[in-house]
């Protein structure tokens, strides 16, 4: 699929940003990601590309749809605490962005008004 809107690029950016952050921290592994975490890392992408709100969602801890499933949305969940605070060190423009992605209370769905 082609991103083309600057949001979704960002969004797939951070994303995989974070978790190769996780895995370097928690995994020690020689290069790469481990297996665990690249199968996070898709099924994660998988979900934003399914996103029914693409370029017009926040982030998804505050999204009213919750579309992982409960193992995955537990591992994202300690991707982000780990990664999170140091995105502000090592990533500020992307860490910033996804502030104000969050902010959005109210996304609205793709296509729609």
């Amino acid at each position: 699929m082609l991103y083309k809107h600057p949001r979704l690029k960002r969004e797939r950016k951070t994303l995989k940003i974070t978790i190769e952050m996780y895995c370097k921290g928690n995994h020690k592994v020689q290069s790469g990601i481990c297996p665990a975490c690249s199968e996070l890392m898709e099924y994660s992408l998988l979900r934003l590309d399914k996103c029914p709100y693409q370029e017009g969602k926040t982030t998804c801890a505050n999204c009213p749809t919750h579309c992982y499933k409960k193992d995955m949305r537990e591992k994202i969940r300690d991707v982000m605490r780990y990664a999170g605070p140091r995105m502000t060190s090592k990533h500020p423009i992307l860490a910033f962005f996804h502030f104000i992605d969050g902010m959005k209370k109210k996304p609205s769905l793709a296509g729609g008004s």
